[in-house]
């Protein structure tokens, strides 16, 4: 691999303010400091934005990996459903975060659908740019291996948490998974996303989901809105997380 010379990030202060929605997007991308300034202008050439709107596929089960997606508006969730019709879903990826990485690199069939949780916009780097930069960008190289390792923690920590934790220290990881520096850097505090989908985010049902939100609300991490979730108190709320 070719080692590129990192530069200083090419949005400043007047740009943000001046700048078109990608442009600040990608901005706030961590990746995107660590390429140089031809780099940069190449991807936000490449990039495709599009609109989904609330339940609207994003990408199907078993389609080919040909993007690396960010979001730049609402919320993701990645789900499966069995034969007999029921649906798990395994993860929510809200606004700031890039997904998707470990199937464009193994070229795979995507191994699972995509859904709009809410109205959404999303960014969609060709697979061919995103293989072009790990191979020519030393820095975005590294920086992708960070990516993959938080990403790795993150799974272990959350399956360790289903194994050992309760009901409530399992919701309160889903939660403020949400909330990962390394995956996901912008999340607002005030997220939308029911009780039922924080649910199957949790393996749990709605029923046991809702009692333990009710819990994390009762103990300040968090209050309750119409459809909505208000991260108050991140700390206690990761705290609770670790219990079990």
């Amino acid at each position: 691999m070719i080692a590129a010379t990192i530069q200083a990030p090419t949005f400043d202060a007047t740009d943000a303010m001046t700048a078109d929605p990608l442009a600040l997007f990608l901005a706030q991308s961590p990746w995107m400091s660590s390429l140089t300034a031809e780099e940069a202008a190449r991807v936000r050439k490449a990039i495709t934005v599009r609109s989904y709107p609330a339940g609207g596929a994003v990408f199907a089960r078993g389609t080919p990996t040909a993007h690396w997606a960010g979001v730049m508006e609402g919320m993701l969730k990645l789900d499966n459903i069995t034969a007999e019709g029921r649906t798990s879903t395994f993860a929510g990826v809200p606004s700031g975060a890039w997904f998707g990485e470990g199937s464009v690199l193994k070229d795979e069939p995507r191994p699972y659908a995509v859904t709009a949780l809410t109205d959404s916009v999303v960014a969609l780097l060709p697979r061919s740019e995103f293989l072009r930069l790990l191979h020519e960008s030393h820095p975005f190289a590294l920086w992708l291996i960070g990516q993959l390792n938080a990403r790795l923690a993150h799974y272990v920590a959350q399956v360790q948490t289903d194994r050992l934790g309760d009901t409530t220290a399992q919701v309160a990881y889903s939660l403020s998974g949400l909330f990962n520096d390394a995956l996901f850097p912008n999340t607002a505090r005030r997220i939308t996303l029911s009780q039922e989908e924080l649910g199957r985010l949790s393996g749990v049902s709605r029923q046991v989901a809702n009692r333990a939100l009710q819990e994390l609300q009762d103990r300040g991490a968090i209050r309750l809105g119409y459809g909505s979730i208000e991260v108050i108190d991140l700390k206690v709320l990761q705290s609770i997380a670790r219990e079990g």
